[in-house]
């Protein structure tokens, strides 16, 4: 393979295109870097996939989805039903797709904010706190 170099927002939506509509039942990173490199222009690095999440995420989806454990769709009994699902779930991407501009516009503002604040990356992933649900309200007192 050879060195890729960083991959544009045109690279990455014809790779997540490319990983959504994989068939063979072997979906690799090898075979995903080789099948995209003549997409793009160059054959990328795992690496260098990695470190786009909307790849990791098309990667893991098909997956689970080529594991069989994707929730199976029946065939559409008519050309009409299946118009009306296609428009359905066109819809609700559309929909979608604007809920996630919205919460990256909103970790974009928190991500200034605690910038701004002096909290750093280490104290934002901290994990929340167990709840000892074992606890009563008797014990508490």
């Amino acid at each position: 393979m050879g060195l890729a170099k960083h991959l544009n927002t045109k690279d990455i939506h014809a790779i997540v295109s490319l990983i959504r509509g994989w068939q063979d039942y072997k979906l690799t990173w090898t075979a995903i870097c080789e099948a995209a490199g003549p997409l793009i222009g160059k054959v990328p690095t795992r690496q260098s996939l990695n470190a786009h999440p909307a790849i990791v995420e098309a990667y893991k989806a098909r997956k689970d989805s080529l594991k069989g454990k994707a929730p199976v769709e029946r065939r559409p009994a008519s050309l009409k039903s299946a118009g009306d699902r296609i428009s359905h779930l066109e819809a609700e991407i559309a929909e979608l797709k604007e809920k996630n501009r919205k919460f990256q516009q909103m970790f974009t503002v928190w991500q200034y904010n605690a910038y701004k604040h002096g909290i750093d990356e280490r104290h934002l992933n901290q994990p929340l706190p167990e709840i000892d649900r074992e606890r009563s309200d008797q014990q508490k007192r």
